[in-house]
Order: C-alpha cells, then structure tokens, then sequence
C-alpha cells in the first residue's frame, strides 16, 4: 500500500477480501466468486454513503455476472458531471484486470489503468473501483472540464438554447 494516500488506505482496509480465485470459466467456482464480489461491492457502497462519498451506482448486466454497467459521478467546483460505466469481466479474471469504460469520454483522455494495481486475486470489482476508478475521476476530470473537453450538462442545454 505504499504510495497509496491515506483515503485510499482507509478505504481499501474496509473492503473484504476475495478468498475464492475463479473466473467466469470455471462454473460454480464463479457464482460463488460473484457472491464474494456482490459483498465487497455492499462494503465499499456502505462506507461510501456512510462518509458522505457516494459516487457510483452499478450493477451486473447479465445473469452469468460477466457484464457490468452503472453511473458514476465526479463534483468539480459544486457541478456534478454524470458518466455511464461499462465493463466485462475478462476470461482471465480475477488475474486479469476489467477495462472499465466511460463512453461519454472515449477519445476524450487516456484509458482508465487499473492494471498495475490489479495484482492480486484478492482484489475484485470494489478494489478496481477504489484504487482504479475514483483516483482517475480526480485526477481527469478537473482537468477535462478546465480544458474545455466536457461540459456541464446544464452548459450544454444552455449553449444549445442559444
């Protein structure tokens, strides 16, 4: 956890732990795999609103629990800027990290990186999200917005209106 803020260590200590190392070929291994992931997910949902930080909203797409989509926020200067989310959970998994995309952003900034924190198969979708997803929030959406790459949905209407 070295280099890791004190925030992201609070928070990521709070999340369970995966036990079970299974991926989406290995039958009930995996169902019990999404147990331990739907868990860790309640956890880190909990400690979030609990610390007035909700930020995220997902969900599996599909029964097999190899699809996920959901919203998730970003406030920069008092305006909430809303993305969809989307990923798949690789073949490989729990090895291999999901690419969790935003699609109102693609081409827009760098892919999200969750690999490089992606080393254990302990870690699951919660960890992604806290170690992956939220510091490229903060680190990229101030930006995109002070460059003028996204705008605030209430500009665009009004820019529109214009």
């Amino acid at each position: 956890m070295e280099g890791w803020d004190p925030n992201t260590k609070s928070a990521l200590t709070q999340i369970p732990l995966l036990s079970i190392k299974a991926g989406p070929r290995d039958g009930a291994a995996w169902t019990q795999r999404l147990k331990e992931e739907y868990k860790a997910l309640i956890a880190y949902t909990g400690m979030n609103k609990s610390n007035d930080n909700d930020w995220f909203r997902i969900s599996a797409a599909n029964a097999e629990g190899t699809r996920w989509t959901g919203k998730c926020w970003y406030v920069h200067n008092l305006l909430k800027y809303e993305f969809d989310l989307q990923f798949d959970i690789p073949v490989t998994y729990p090895l291999t990290a999901p690419e969790i995309e935003l699609p109102q952003l693609d081409g827009k900034t760098h892919k999200i990186d969750i690999g490089f924190h992606f080393n254990s198969p302990r870690f699951g979708i919660a960890h992604a999200l806290c170690l992956g997803l939220a510091p490229w929030l903060a680190a990229e959406i101030p930006i995109l917005v002070d460059s003028g790459m996204i705008k605030h949905k209430d500009d665009s209407a009004s820019s529109s209106e214009s």
